[in-house]
């Protein structure tokens, strides 16, 4: 398990576009992955193949906000197809639970489109977007259907 870095951005886009064409994920441009590098946590083969991602959006609380502190958006969240089912989803998603608590972060959200089981088993509840990061909620597509979950940390 590793942060992602800068020249990972083209691996984590590849990785992610099978889930994107399922309509699990939304479409990301290569240069998000770059600049934003940093929010991922990697999973990776003996032999250096990145097997799954997951990234940390951390947002202040915004102002009139009593939400006691700053909250983190877990997102673009996939794991490859031949590496589903082997324990891969739920290391990542305790690596994220740990960075967020040493971030002092006050709960983390996320949006799915599937049943969230991994999220559930891991704690989440579902939520409404009136609890979720304006900003995040606010840039949620309806018409992809999807679920937020959130846990408090």
């Amino acid at each position: 398990m590793r942060t992602a870095r800068r020249e990972d951005a083209v691996v984590l886009a590849d990785l992610s576009r099978p889930f994107v064409r399922s309509g699990a994920l939304r479409e990301r441009p290569v240069s998000l992955y770059a600049t934003h590098a940093a929010d991922f946590l990697v999973t990776q083969a003996p032999d250096g193949t990145v097997e799954g991602c997951v990234g940390l959006r951390v947002h202040p609380a915004e102002s009139g906000e009593d939400r006691g502190g700053p909250t983190g958006v877990v997102y673009n969240f996939c794991v490859a197809g031949q590496r589903q089912g082997c324990g891969v989803g739920a290391r990542l998603l305790r690596a994220v639970l740990s960075r967020a608590r040493a971030q002092s972060l006050g709960a983390l959200f996320t949006a799915t489109t599937g049943g969230g089981g991994l999220f559930l088993r891991h704690g989440f509840v579902p939520t409404t977007a009136l609890l979720a990061p304006p900003s995040w909620a606010e840039s949620l597509d309806p018409r992809r259907n999807a679920r937020i979950l959130t846990r408090i940390l």
